[in-house]
């Protein structure tokens, strides 16, 4: 998600980091539909095992989110959330999904803003984590802000966000039930002092769900080799699969090396799903812009990062710049500009067209296409272009083109969201460093595994 991609990419504290700020970027209020495939591997089990559990799709009032102690029921409402037990004897709580954040955390101390927390003198599993502990030494090291030490001697960690929010408290493990797994001792954070920008927002979870590359995230700590997901292009409903998927079905996947820099940099998460993104493409002609525009410079400023809880991708101002021009050049016989200089969707994307209620589908619109080092990923028809909701003027609907100015947000980086995702087979190999990626259709895939999607 976008307050993620500057998790560790920006001075002391974090910009853009708050868990909650989703609510600029996921606006569909729908249970989002996860085949969840889990490959049960160390704490889970001595011996590997599948865990099926298919999701239906359904729309939802704002806060109504059905919780099983048997199902995952993932959905888009301002965030995209799990909803799971931890604890003995177990608690239900619901986690955002971050793939750009590392440490998995809970609210754990109630309060009028935060009626829904986990309470850890309920579980006689949760155990505290001295500041002694090797965990609390060395496996925080890439936390934004590093671990610290309390007065009772307890691991102390601390999440300061851009906005002014901020979460801290101390870390603990516990069991996490999944299904029918059950994880031991899983290290997260138990919050016990929040603040938030947003608290009508915030108060719907009870914490977050770590899935970067750090030692401390959800998925390290299972320790999958890979995962992958694939988002529909219809409704947002879609599979994640946590272990090896064996798509032998598929079309090939084209993988494109995870980039790695030692070094601590200013500027550079070094956890982050980083690429290298080598040029665009527009209607199949590169634009000319040079390579160096998309490298990292010596501070660690310009990596790309594949966030899929960032809804929109987000360009550097060059190649923003370039890609606006030649989009603007493709289209000025087929569609008529918004000339509003004051109206700049999501604050980044100020490229937008009107389009009359009365037609219902767009015109042909040139095709975007990322090329990565050995992948590309191209976006296509409506996809191009995404329409705000409740924008009108007269008899026109607004539709913006769906990349922004990530100089317009304050951020040193490439994100690539996940609404040019949809209909991409997106697998994150750990274990090889790479992200393959193939065009598929997800609602297929999702009847291959078992699912209707």
């Amino acid at each position: 998600m976008f307050h993620s991609i500057m998790e560790s990419t920006c001075i002391a504290c974090t910009s853009y980091t708050n868990p909650y700020l989703k609510s600029l970027f996921l606006l569909w209020h729908t249970v989002l539909t996860l085949l969840l495939i889990v490959e049960s591997q160390h704490c889970l089990s001595s011996s590997p095992k599948m865990v099926i559990l298919p999701l239906k799709t359904q729309v939802i009032p704002s806060g109504l989110v059905p919780r099983s102690p048997n199902k995952l029921p993932f959905h888009h409402n301002v965030s995209l959330t799990v909803s799971l037990t931890v604890g003995t004897p177990p608690q239900n709580v619901s986690m955002v999904i971050d793939t750009g954040s590392e440490l998995s955390w809970l609210h754990c101390n109630k309060t009028l803003s935060y009626p829904t927390t986990f309470d850890p003198n309920r579980s006689t599993s949760y155990q505290t984590i001295p500041c002694s502990s090797p965990i609390c030494t060395n496996r925080t090291q890439d936390f934004p802000i590093p671990a610290s030490c309390d007065s009772n001697n307890l691991c102390h960690a601390t999440l300061s966000y851009a906005d002014a929010s901020s979460s801290d408290g101390n870390l603990a493990s516990d069991v996490f039930h999944i299904g029918s797994s059950d994880i031991s001792g899983l290290v997260f954070g138990c919050m016990d002092s929040v603040f938030s920008s947003n608290t009508d927002e915030d108060s719907k979870n009870t914490g977050l769900m770590g899935m970067n590359r750090g030692s401390l995230s959800f998925v390290s700590q299972l320790g999958f080799p890979k995962f992958s997901y694939c988002i529909s292009g219809t409704d947002f409903s879609g599979l994640l699969l946590l272990g090896e998927s064996n798509l032998t079905w598929s079309v090939p996947l084209n993988y494109t090396p995870l980039i790695q820099i030692s070094a601590p940099l200013p500027y550079f998460d070094r956890v982050a799903y980083t690429v290298q993104l080598e040029g665009i493409k527009v209607v199949d002609r590169l634009l000319p812009i040079p390579k160096s525009t998309f490298e990292p410079d010596h501070t660690g400023a310009g990596q790309t990062m594949v966030d899929s809880g960032t809804q929109f991708t987000f360009l550097l101002g060059p190649a923003y710049t370039a890609l606006r021009t030649a989009f603007l050049n493709q289209t000025d016989s087929v569609l008529k500009v918004l000339e509003d200089p004051d109206f700049v969707f999501q604050g980044a994307m100020d490229l937008c067209y009107l389009v009359p209620l009365s037609q219902r589908v767009l015109p042909q619109l040139p095709t975007v296409t990322l090329v990565f080092h050995g992948a590309e990923m191209t976006v296509s028809g409506d996809k191009v272009l995404y329409r705000v909701p409740g924008e009108l003027r007269g008899n026109d609907s607004v539709h913006c083109l769906s990349f922004g100015n990530s100089d317009l947000l304050g951020v040193e980086a490439y994100v690539i969201g996940h609404h040019h995702q949809q209909n991409v087979w997106m697998e994150f190999d750990l274990e090889k460093s790479r992200i393959g990626l193939a065009q598929v259709r997800c609602d297929l895939a999702g009847q291959r595994y078992g699912v209707a999607l």
